[in-house]
């Protein structure tokens, strides 16, 4: 039996993907940019055992076992790695053995916190490292068909899914922009509003939008590359409030494009509103631009804001969405921090107070580096089985 455990991240989209040109390779209609965050605090974690003795490929997501050979994605990454194994040359596994697959999150899945994206990114390095298959874009092209964002989770720091213009997909890679070590105190607090599966997928949404939406064309004709220019400058550049500017506008009108969607797709809810005008009420007291929000298809907040502010950031949150768990350590989860109450206008009674107990927790997290492989005591599987069975 050969076994190998990986880890790989969440990345949270900057500039939003959304509406395929291709259903089932996944291709995009623009392309999109993300930031990896920090495996500590947010990743999926995929052990894949292959042997000569599994009778079937079989796959445990988060200890409950889900049909392989019925899932169309799950064997197009599987035949995709095996297929780059087979051209390589590659010959430290059996591409005959069957694979017994066992993948965990930690953190809650399909709830807008882009679970998909890590899984199959984990997924598909894991592969990578089973069969021997070199980590590089041709590879991104096959974790791409498992969830579209996958392929941005296979590198670190901010990276850009090519949407491309061939029928086959070839073109349509993600690359990485910079690494995480260029903008090293970029720190992302995200304010978890609701944990739950969410009502509309993002497929089921984006096949909606793309017939319906008549304000999605314009946005990929004439809104996305010169905001994808432009970010990638500010990213260059580290200047946090054209990034900040840019990553909020970009947040709006994808949240605008799931309302022009008929019926609409409604993914933010009064909590995540309440986060958009605490975010722009907090950056006009203080006098600059120092926390930014972004929004998947979720009613959870991303709030982008450099290390040095973060402490007087969470102090503001604290303050404006109070919480009985404050002190909890389930509240407050990720790197640690004091929030720190400084004088400053955010603290003169300027922000509204909302009610108790919007939030359910708060995740502070980084940006991070790609997925990498642990050691064989990190295994999820005991002979070919996971750990509770």
């Amino acid at each position: 039996m050969f076994s190998v455990t990986c880890i790989a991240p969440v990345n949270i989209a900057i500039v939003k993907y959304w509406g395929k040109r291709h259903e089932e390779l996944i291709l995009p209609i623009n392309d999109s940019i993300s930031m990896t965050l920090g495996t500590n605090e947010l990743c999926a974690k995929t052990t894949i055992a292959a042997s000569e003795g599994f009778q079937h490929n079989r796959m445990w997501l988060n200890d409950d076992e889900l049909p392989v050979e019925e899932d169309s994605r799950l064997m197009r990454c599987l035949k995709g790695v095996q297929r780059l194994a087979l051209a390589n040359g590659s010959q430290k596994v059996s591409l005959s053995w069957k694979v017994h697959i066992a993948s965990r999150n930690n953190f809650p899945t399909a709830a807008g916190l882009a679970s998909s994206a890590a899984g199959y990114a984990c997924l598909v390095y894991s592969l990578a490292r089973l069969y021997g298959v070199p980590i590089n874009e041709e590879l991104t092209t096959i974790a791409r068909q498992g969830s579209g964002s996958a392929c941005r989770s296979l590198y670190g720091g901010f990276v850009q899914w090519h949407s491309g213009a061939l029928d086959d997909g070839s073109d349509s890679v993600a690359k990485p922009v910079v690494s995480a070590q260029h903008w090293p105190n970029m720190h992302v607090l995200i304010l978890v509003v609701n944990d739950e599966r969410k009502k509309t997928s993002s497929t089921k949404g984006m096949q909606r939008s793309m017939t319906t939406s008549q304000l999605i064309q314009h946005r990929v004709d004439k809104i996305v590359p010169e905001r994808t220019a432009n970010l990638k400058k500010a990213i260059e550049a580290r200047d946090f409030p054209s990034f900040a500017e840019i990553t909020m506008k970009d947040s709006n009108q994808f949240h605008a494009i799931a309302l022009d969607t008929y019926p609409p797709c409604v993914y933010m809810n009064d909590v995540s509103h309440a986060i958009v005008d605490f975010v722009h009420s907090y950056n006009e007291t203080i006098g600059e631009v120092q926390a930014a929000y972004t929004f998947d298809a979720g009613p959870n907040a991303c709030i982008y804001v450099l290390k040095e502010n973060v402490a007087k950031l969470l102090a503001a949150v604290q303050k404006v969405f109070p919480n009985d768990a404050t002190e909890s350590v389930e509240y407050l989860r990720g790197i640690s921090v004091s929030a720190t109450v400084e004088k400053h206008p955010a603290f003169n009674g300027t922000l509204n107070v909302q009610a108790k107990n919007l939030l359910k927790y708060i995740i502070h997290t980084k940006v991070g580096d790609g997925p990498c492989q642990l050691s064989d005591d990190n295994s999820l599987l005991i002979n070919g089985l996971p750990l509770s069975h």
